[in-house]
């Protein structure tokens, strides 16, 4: 395989603008089917690393899941038999190192009722549940596309993304106790002792002048 593709197959509006902008910023190539008679066609013409699939669009019981439930529980590379070195081969690939195979991630939205859960537990499929956490989400990408090589390493984009959330955090609440600090530094303000002097010397100048107010003329 060439550039690292994903193909997403799920109709919800929201939940494909969500993956777009989590994978797109990965720079893979991905690619969505909103309609799932062009999932199995889009499956067998392109070249996936990874195929997400909202179980609520598949179902259970159709042609779809099935092969993409295939696919889920086949080896993440091929046997060693294709790629086994013969005899009069002149460079010989390595024992072991078959081509990958595409993994699947299935969605498993809130509102899906809990025998749907419990059918992917049974079977031993991966799945994410809808609304996911960005942080466990990408590792759960991560840790199937290690599978298959089709990455080096771990993702860390999630990492660096959430300490430059948690550092634009730390900003923000700097930046609020300061402001903080500056208005209660001028409630809390001080007079010199010059001010007070001329407080006091206008405050008996106010009194005098009412006293003499009050004089009978």
């Amino acid at each position: 395989m060439g550039e690292l593709g994903i193909l997403i197959i799920d109709d919800d509006e929201q939940g494909r603008a969500a993956l777009l902008h989590v994978l797109d910023a990965e720079g893979w190539r991905v690619r969505v089917v909103p309609m799932a008679a062009d999932a199995l066609a889009e499956i067998a013409r392109g070249e996936w690393h990874l195929v997400i699939a909202n179980v609520a669009m598949t179902g259970l019981d159709t042609p779809l899941f099935t092969t993409l439930k295939d696919l889920a529980l086949a080896p993440a590379l091929d046997s060693d038999e294709a790629a086994a070195p013969r005899p009069d081969a002149a460079s010989p690939r390595q024992v072991g190192a078959g081509r990958p195979r595409v993994r699947v991630l299935f969605l498993l939205p809130a509102i899906a009722p809990m025998e749907v859960q419990a059918a992917l537990e049974d079977a031993g499929l991966p799945y994410a549940l809808k609304p996911f956490h960005l942080h466990d989400f990408l590792e759960r990408v991560s840790d199937l596309l290690l599978e298959t090589r089709a990455i080096a390493e771990p993702i860390r984009r999630v990492r660096q993304s959430a300490a430059a959330a948690e550092r634009r955090e730390r900003d923000r609440r700097t930046d609020h106790d300061r402001r903080a600090q500056m208005f209660t530094a001028r409630e809390d303000y001080q007079m010199t002792e010059e001010e007070i002097a001329e407080f006091e010397r206008q405050e008996e100048e106010e009194r005098r002048k009412r006293e003499k107010e009050k004089e009978p003329h």
